[in-house]
């Protein structure tokens, strides 16, 4: 006879433990005690076997019938469903550690020999501050699209609309990478790219190119109550023209011919070697020390450096993020300087650049040298295309007395009249 539910309530405690029967093996155990649990025998390879599908009345005499007839179907396929309730429960377990945090930090290591040591910090960072936080410590498996486009979308919310660009990039790499171990079936944020909101469209990057306004955008900024060193990084930033991401994250160990002891000591061979690994380049080229920046570094940079020593000079970088000194400055801190001192929408970090190419290549020509544009793009970093590393040694070497002498022509132009380094920090060090 089945067992109803009526039944399996009204059973009571007994001096010893005692089943109830319902059929196909299940019953119901009451213990001395009065707890009650829904069990199934079974034989399995000639031997007698017991599942435990859980208590009563948590589990209902419906559900334990629905239990025990996937455990007889799963005897019909000659399966053991012992041994597959235990295969459920290691995957589940499985599953519970397998987070997207934690796949996430494998991806990223594995692609470390791929990548500058810049980019690697710059890839854990964004992870560390839009991703983790949001799905990081949930199983990869159950990570959804929707999930993930919600997180997207916060990043857009904020401006960010690159970022987030970026950012779905990434999680969609880490999904790619947890295909390849079998953990995820497919990449839910592959589908994502179009439902995010399009770049806008750049035009040339706001840079100032008459000598005279140029002048006075680092009288103005420099005028300003800003930190003394973003106001050193500006200074730098001018006279070398190189990206604003190379000052920015720039070390101690990268200047050479300087003598730190004595700051009125003349420095006639001051370089400053970018390693390629820091520079814009392809990626295979980023290991060839044939395609490291050196930038000749004119009396007035020097002076720079010498002034900066004296706040940064125990640290790694020259110019340390404000939170701490184990990052870079942000990437903002220049152009929020400018923006602060009325120059937004007229020239940003990066038109310096602009500033150097356009001023040099026009006193060049009235100078009747039209010969210094290549050297003007040498020093520029622009490195031609299909350039061989043998070809890169030689116009480095090549061209470094005259790319000095246009460094130090530079100099002298932009900052007449301006006053010495060490002024900046008068009444200001830390």
């Amino acid at each position: 006879m089945a067992l109803t539910d009526a039944h399996a309530r009204k059973a009571k405690a007994a001096e010893k433990g005692y089943k109830l029967g319902d059929s196909g093996g299940l019953y119901l155990y009451v213990t001395t005690k009065g707890f009650k649990s829904w069990r199934m025998k079974y034989r399995f390879a000639g031997k007698e076997k017991r599942l435990t599908f859980g208590p009563y009345p948590e589990v209902s005499l419906a559900e334990a019938r629905e239990l025990r007839d996937t455990a007889r179907r799963q005897l019909r396929e000659h399966k053991d469903p012992d041994v597959e309730r235990k295969k459920v429960r290691a995957a589940s377990i499985a599953s519970a550690e397998l987070t997207f945090d934690r796949k996430a930090r494998d991806w990223h290591e594995s692609q470390r020999p791929r990548w500058s040591p810049d980019y690697q910090d710059l890839v854990l960072r964004a992870l560390d501050r839009d991703v983790f936080p949001e799905i990081g410590a949930l199983p990869i498996a159950d990570v959804t699209g929707p999930m993930v486009l919600d997180m997207l979308r916060k990043i857009e919310k904020r401006g960010s609309i690159e970022t987030a660009k970026r950012v779905r990039q990434h999680v969609s790499a880490v999904f790619v990478y947890a295909m390849s171990e079998g953990l995820v079936p497919s990449d839910p944020a592959a589908s994502l790219a179009k439902a995010l909101k399009p770049l806008a469209k750049k035009g040339k990057q706001p840079a100032i190119v008459d000598l005279g306004k140029a002048r006075q955008l680092l009288i103005d900024t420099e005028a300003s109550t800003a930190d003394p060193t973003t106001k050193l990084a500006s200074r730098l930033l001018a006279l070398t023209a190189v990206r604003p991401g190379i000052v920015r994250a720039a070390v101690w160990s990268e200047f050479e011919g300087i003598d730190w002891a004595d700051r009125d000591a003349p420095s006639p061979g001051a370089l400053w070697r970018v390693p390629a690994s820091r520079m814009k380049l392809d990626l295979a080229r980023k290991g060839e020390e044939a395609f490291e920046h050196i930038v000749p570094l004119p009396w007035q940079a020097v002076d720079v450096l010498r002034a900066l020593r004296r706040l940064t000079g125990r640290i790694a970088f020259l110019f340390p993020n404000a939170r701490t000194t184990r990052l870079p400055m942000s990437e903002n801190a220049i152009g929020y300087l400018y923006n602060r001192t009325g120059y937004r929408g007229r020239h940003v970090p990066h038109g310096w650049r602009a500033s150097f190419s356009t001023i040099m290549n026009e006193r060049s020509r009235d100078h009747g040298k039209d010969g210094d544009r290549a050297v003007i793009d040498l020093m520029l970093a622009h490195v031609p295309q299909g350039l061989s590393s043998a070809e890169a040694a030689y116009n480095r070497s090549s061209h470094l007395t005259r790319r000095r002498e246009l460094a130090q022509e530079w100099a002298d132009a932009l900052f007449d009249a301006l006053p010495p380094a060490n002024d900046i920090l008068k009444g200001q060090e830390r």
